[in-house]
């Protein structure tokens, strides 16, 4: 008969079945259809069923105890629901894979029973947990396993599992790259040798004496727990040193790891200390859910990735945020020069868009143009970069970083928040500059450019196409603000791309090598080889970044006619131009409602270029610092008042020199610890 039968009788009934007599035997059945049937039933009429039925009872103990003799569970306290690889990809699709086809396990083990008894592990834990207290005291007492903890072979499993975890710390602990995440640990003890040490006179006691209780008033268990803290102390020190020396995915698995299999060893170190009697049926209970919770949760994908990219996704947003911070104007003269720039970007622009309706009238594959297209974007994007140009709808990724900086690390009062909402405003306002800057000129270069052609070579090039790109600004009759959100999402994208490079570059100590390296120093000399240096941690996250923005906006289009798709993208800026060459392409001759609806159109591409790219790079941002997201729609209010009360400060420079001050300070107090290379 199967294990996992279909047909469901009352616990009571399978209780006389299985336990009107001695049964000795270790098969999983009787235990795994109790199991499915206890939800089903009232626990009180089974612990009244059991108070009446002493032989029931006893055979029923008898059984549970039978099952569990001499099965070692230090496979549940030292491998589930702690990290096993090294690495994020293989350990998801180790998981992954264990969730789709569960291993085959050892058949004399705890791991395999509670497998085979527990079909769903986190529906029978929450049954358990919800029982009062007493209940389930009196259900362990009435099976008489209340004082299963205090059996010697446990005591000795758990201390072995103890060993084990400790062991595999040692062992990540020591490894060079961890340690140089925090060098301020090298001129004391190493934590995790003298915790070793702790364990190896708790085994002699244990050798020597197999009753020895622990208790909490002994001198090693309080020298263990001072070691287990000590020890989250240099990881939570490490974490945080990650913004000054970069991470890595290995680094920060390793890290990972070492903190859960010390808040592994304290769970079973808090289980194994007893001070009297009456709590050995509490610590067996303790025993009993922690490895059904550790199981339940061994094959869970969702806490794998949160806390496997929560900080790898903080130190994305900490490095944009220092960027984001050089795109927040605060007085009229910030306000200026950012249109400035926003000008020489839209300049830039003007030149981008004529050149890609020439390389889209060459003859040739869809291959050929994606080629063509990310060139001509990333060329341009990676000249306004180098030549301090801003692209409007690049601000936003590095804001959103800056913004949720401030609010996670600030206090989170009714006047935070007003300042911040102040903060918000001269945002809004940069970027309605920044977009004004980029559209003014995008718009006459594109033109002067197109015009100047048709005098030079007596030819209207954008005669072809001019009905397309005007089709292409109708939001009515084509997938524009669609478009426009790809173009968004791509934007987000590159401000990760941006604090990834950032982060590795710190992390391996890129601008040092190029400063110390041999070959340069050599022929070059040291200050030029300095230079080249200070020149690289400057400048490269930036030039790839907008290399990879321009990769992606150049073969979206390319991909989508190769599958089939409307795939696309629309850029407020180069939407501009291309309505400039739009219009010259008819002749002007273009009707009012054309006129109105395409240049609408491009400030609604902007708005939705804006609001995808600074959204995801909020919640990115939001998540990775933990800010409360009840306290995010308190702000919002605050926001949005704000603006009722003062609507042209978001988008004039207006002077409020208390505020300005009091915002100016949110952002300086929270700027990130400079990496060591920078």
């Amino acid at each position: 008969m199967p294990i996992y039968s279909r047909n469901k009788v009352s616990f009571k009934a399978l209780l006389e079945q299985y336990f009107s007599f001695r049964n000795e035997t270790k098969s999983l059945e009787p235990l795994s259809e109790l199991i499915r049937n206890l939800r089903e039933s009232d626990f009180e009429d089974i612990l009244g069923f059991l108070r009446v039925n002493h032989d029931i009872t006893k055979n029923f103990g008898y059984y549970i105890r039978n099952i569990f003799k001499d099965k070692p569970f230090n496979l549940s306290l030292t491998e589930a629901n702690i990290l096993s690889e090294n690495a994020f990809y293989p350990e998801f699709k180790k998981r992954l894979l264990n969730k789709i086809l569960p291993a085959v396990e050892n058949e004399n083990t705890v791991w395999f029973l509670v497998d085979s008894v527990s079909v769903r592990p986190l529906r029978d834990l929450q049954y358990f947990r919800d029982l009062e207290d007493e209940q389930l005291t009196e259900f362990f007492k009435l099976l008489e396993i209340d004082d299963f903890i205090t059996h010697p072979n446990v005591k000795l499993e758990l201390l072995f599992s103890m060993n084990i975890l400790a062991w595999r710390i040692i062992g990540n602990a020591m490894d060079v790259e961890v340690v140089n995440m925090a060098p301020e640990y090298r001129k004391f003890d190493n934590p995790f040798v003298a915790l070793q040490n702790e364990l190896d006179i708790l085994n002699e006691n244990y050798k020597q004496d197999p009753d020895f209780d622990l208790s909490s008033k002994d001198e090693h268990y309080k020298q263990i727990k001072v070691y287990l803290q000590q020890g989250l102390d240099f990881v939570s020190l490490a974490f945080k040193n990650s913004a000054k020396y970069g991470i890595s995915g290995k680094i920060n698995q390793s890290l990972l790891k070492i903190r859960q299999q010390l808040d592994r060893m304290g769970e079973i170190l808090a289980v194994m200390v007893i001070d009297d009697k009456e709590e050995a049926v509490l610590k067996s209970k303790q025993l009993f859910f922690n490895i059904l919770e550790y199981k339940s949760h061994k094959t869970n994908l969702r806490d794998l990735v949160a806390d496997s990219t929560t900080l790898m996704s903080h130190l994305i947003t900490n490095h944009t945020a220092e960027t984001g911070t050089h795109y927040i104007t605060s007085n009229r003269r910030d306000y200026v020069k950012m249109f400035l720039k926003a000008s020489g970007g839209g300049i830039i622009v003007g030149c981008l868009v004529v050149l890609k309706l020439f390389f889209g009238s060459l003859s040739g594959s869809d291959f050929s143009h994606a080629i063509l297209y990310s060139f001509n974007y990333a060329m341009g994007f990676i000249m306004i970069y180098l030549m301090s140009f801003t692209l409007a709808t690049k601000q936003p990724a590095m804001t959103a970083a800056t913004m949720a900086k401030v609010l996670s690390e600030g206090e989170n009062t009714q006047k935070n928040y007003v300042d911040f909402a102040h903060l918000v405003s001269k945002v809004f306002r940069t970027q309605f500059i920044a977009f004004m800057g980029n559209v003014l000129l995008s718009f006459p270069v594109a033109l002067i450019l197109i015009y100047g052609l048709d005098v030079l070579f007596q030819q209207n090039f954008a005669a072809e196409k001019a009905t397309k790109l005007l089709q292409d600004q109708d939001p009515f009759h084509s997938k524009a603000i669609f478009h426009a959100c790809i173009a968004g999402f791509f934007l987000f994208i590159s401000g990760i791309i941006s604090g990834n490079v950032a982060n590795s570059s710190v992390f391996y100590h890129i601008p040092k090598r190029i400063a110390k390296n041999p070959f340069l120093n050599y022929f070059l000399g040291e200050k030029r080889a300095k230079s080249i240096s200070e020149y690289y941690s400057r400048n490269w996250p930036g030039i790839m970044s907008n290399l990879w923005f321009g990769i992606f906006l150049g073969i979206t289009g390319p991909i989508g006619l190769f599958l089939g798709l409307d795939l696309d993208i629309r850029h407020i800026t180069f939407a501009a131009g291309n309505v400039a060459l739009g219009f010259y392409g008819k002749g002007f001759n273009v009707d009012t409602y054309t006129v109105l609806l395409t240049i609408t159109t491009v400030f609604i591409i902007g708005f939705f270029n804006f609001a995808v790219s600074f959204g995801l790079s909020m919640v990115l941002a939001f998540r990775s610092r933990k800010v409360n997201f009840g306290e995010v729609r308190e702000i919002y209010r605050e926001i949005f008042r704000y603006f009722m009360r003062n609507p042209l400060r978001f988008f004039l420079p207006i002077k409020s020199e208390k505020l300005d001050i009091r915002a100016q300070e949110m952002v300086d107090n929270t700027v990130s610890t400079k990496s060591e290379d920078q």
